[in-house]
């Protein structure tokens, strides 16, 4: 039987849990297996009228609840220019509270239509279970934390830190072979769980905290006086996050590819939610095209002729989604590193829109 509570406005599923995720991914798949035929996930949104999105809860900057009970975040704001490309309104999506176990079966039993961001891409993630990744939204790595204090600007100033982090588990791999690769120097204090390795950093019972930038940063922000806590520039693991999808759907896959294409794009192009309006005049081609003026982009994704207008309207760009839940104006304050644009240093282009 599949468990269900209510949270908020939302619920949580957690379908066959003791069968385990394989199991559980074979059921699920059984359930896509005898979905109507024929029925389009566009087809689902637009007669609901409303996207449903599975966002994993409790990460800072990415998908929480603020105090009056609604949903924020950098995972919150994929499903919402999803939802405004393909209903024309970014509140138009409801929010299945899923946990990295059961996000995939969920998708694949159509209990939602989109995953903003899921486990990394690996390649049988991506090949066995019968979903897809559609495109890289953010780039993540494991890195290190170290106290301000310390003035070093690198980890290869620091041969024979003592270093905090959760074992056994990838982060602790990652770190030895780091540190032996180049012969430096180490201490390890192993944690068994994340809180407790944060813990022992803030006592200052190491000198190095390692793991995710995005939960060194979540931590940080969570410290006394967050300033006095550097993330280095060093990651000597990496991941690519980004929405999910069920195969099968090409028409649904195209239609968040280039909606976070579109995200990207706006920012290349400096169109923002402050002056896409005065970009009407522009004399830019594909600033025109981009807001439908010279052609209808929208029509071979089944979408509206305006769908990116309204996308960076309501939402804004990828850089502006970047910078107020993760990056400079939010309190995770992380740097954009490889989640910049490639003529600033970082990892992202767009397509061309035409």
């Amino acid at each position: 039987m599949t468990a269900v509570r209510p949270i908020g406005t939302c619920f949580v599923r957690a379908p066959m849990a003791r069968l385990g995720w394989l199991a559980g991914a074979a059921w699920a798949a059984t359930l896509a297996a005898i979905a109507p035929a024929g029925a389009t996930t566009l087809d689902d949104v637009k007669a609901r009228g409303h996207l449903v999105c599975g966002v994993t809860e409790g990460m800072p900057g990415f998908a929480e609840l603020n105090e009056r009970g609604n949903w924020t975040g950098f995972d919150i704001d994929i499903c919402a220019a999803v939802a405004t490309a393909t209903l024309g309104r970014k509140d138009a999506v409801k929010y299945r509270v899923v946990t990295p176990a059961s996000g995939f079966p969920a998708l694949m039993a159509r209990e939602v239509d989109l995953l903003p961001r899921a486990n990394a891409r690996t390649l049988s993630r991506d090949t066995e279970y019968g979903v897809r990744y559609v495109e890289t939204t953010f780039h993540e790595g494991q890195g290190f934390l170290v106290r301000r204090g310390y003035a070093v600007a690198s980890v290869l100033e620091l041969s024979g830190a003592s270093v905090c982090v959760m074992a056994p588990g990838g982060a602790a791999q990652g770190l030895e072979t780091y540190f032996q690769s180049r012969n430096m120097r180490y201490s390890v204090l192993a944690s068994e769980h994340w809180s407790e390795a944060v813990k022992a950093y803030a006592d200052s019972a190491c000198t190095l905290l390692t793991g995710d930038i995005t939960a060194l940063a979540a931590a940080r922000s969570r410290f006394t006086t967050p300033s006095d806590h550097v993330i280095l520039p060093e990651l000597i693991a990496k991941d690519k996050l980004g929405p999910v999808v069920r195969t099968g759907d090409e028409q649904w896959f195209s239609i968040v590819r280039w909606t976070i294409e579109a995200l990207v794009a706006a920012e290349e192009l400096g169109i923002s939610q402050q002056n896409i309006d005065a970009q009407r005049g522009s004399a830019n081609i594909d600033v025109r095209r981009f807001l439908g003026a010279e052609s209808d982009l929208g029509r071979s994704l089944g979408l509206a002729r305006d769908w990116s207008y309204q996308v960076i309207k309501q939402v804004g760009s990828y850089g502006e989604i970047f910078d107020r839940n993760v990056g400079a104006s939010s309190r995770l304050r992380l740097d954009r590193g490889a989640n910049n644009l490639w003529t600033k240093g970082g990892l992202f282009s767009a397509a061309p829109l035409r």
